[in-house]
Order: C-alpha cells, then structure tokens, then sequence
C-alpha cells in the first residue's frame, strides 16, 4: 500500500470573509491561538510539505503562502488547482494531496489516515470527508493526474462547483459518525466564535 505519511498539505485560505465582516477570519483569536494555528497544529503531524493558498498579502507565515495561479477570485477550485501545480513543480513523488480550510479549527488528529483509508484500485481516485449529514469538499485527497482536466474545466468550462468536477471521477466519501461530533466545524460568522469556544472547552 502506498505510503501516505508525508502527503503534501494545502490549507485553503481563500474567501473575503463577508459574513465576518471582512478581513482574514482564519487569523481571528480562538482560544489564545488564531484559528489557522489550530488547523497547522493539527495537521503538521499528519502531512510533508504545507503551502497556504491565499490571495492575500499575508506576511510572518511560517509556511509559504501563494495567491491562486489563475487570477479573478475563482473560488476554492482554483485554490485547489494552484496546489496541485505547486506541489507538482516541486517534484512531488507522491500520489495525492490533501486540501483543508483554514477556517476548521477542530480537524480530526486521523484525519490522513482515514482519508487515506478511503483510498481504492481506481484511478484517479478522490475522497471527500463526511460528517452531520454533508459531505465537506475542501477537506479531501486530490490526485496529482487530475491537474489538467481541473484547469481546463476552470479554464474552459468556467467551472466553479468543487462537486461537480470530483463527481465525474472516482469519489469515496470517508464518514465520521454522530458520535464523534462535527470535526469540520468552520468559522463563518461572529456568532460562530461563542459555538466554537465551547467546542474548544473540552
């Protein structure tokens, strides 16, 4: 079975944040820590190489950060493209990718190894986590051959929809059960911080 330890990581930290009034909500205080740090915290274990995809002008990261290699505020798909394309010019080895937001500060400790899990014979194969009755499309394994069907379906198609490109490929959904809450919880308006802190209370 392939080895999946080092996978390589790209937190999507892309949006204008108009529920939030603005601004970069992942790097809203949480606990002490903003809530990008609690995303890297958890996943730096878990993957290789992290880049932040992010159109905006971010500095003291301590990971790269690089705006969406196709220009226009294209939404998550393009974010996703532009780490498929970084992680393949570096020479990437390995199969997959995985894609998180940046606004998720709860991310499973097993989130690769399930993932992975999820993983079959067909090719190319993606997997998509599942929890509370949804399915979360940023929070997934992304293969490395699919990189030019998705510039050409954002390119050629205008293709915005993250579902609508995986669907015509292999997709497995990985679920996460009741029980284990909602490991995918984001970040979206104000009053989301009060749910969130009791959610970190624990």
């Amino acid at each position: 079975m392939t080895e999946f330890t080092k996978i390589p990581c790209l937190v999507l930290a892309g949006g204008q944040s108009r529920r939030m009034g603005g601004g970069d909500k992942f790097l809203k205080r949480l606990g002490g820590r903003s809530i990008l740090d609690h995303v890297l915290d958890t996943i730096e274990p878990q993957v290789g190489d992290i880049l932040i995809s992010s159109n905006s002008d971010l500095n003291g990261m301590r990971y790269p950060v690089t705006p969406d290699c196709l220009g226009g505020h294209l939404g998550p798909l393009a974010g996703i493209l532009t780490g498929l394309e970084y992680f393949l010019e570096k020479g990437e080895a390995g199969t997959h990718m995985l894609s998180i937001p940046a606004d998720a500060p709860f991310i499973p400790k097993d989130l690769v190894a399930r993932l992975s899990a999820g993983l079959s014979s067909s090719s190319p194969a993606i997997v998509m986590a599942y929890s509370k009755g949804r399915i979360h499309p940023v929070v997934a394994l992304w293969p490395f051959s699919l990189a030019g069907a998705l510039r050409k379906a954002i390119c050629e198609e205008d293709l915005r929809k993250i579902l609508v490109f995986a669907e015509r490929y292999s997709l497995t959904k990985v679920y996460w059960t009741e029980e284990e809450g909602d490991p995918f919880y984001n970040i979206n308006k104000p009053e989301d911080f009060s749910e969130a802190e009791k959610l970190l209370a624990p």
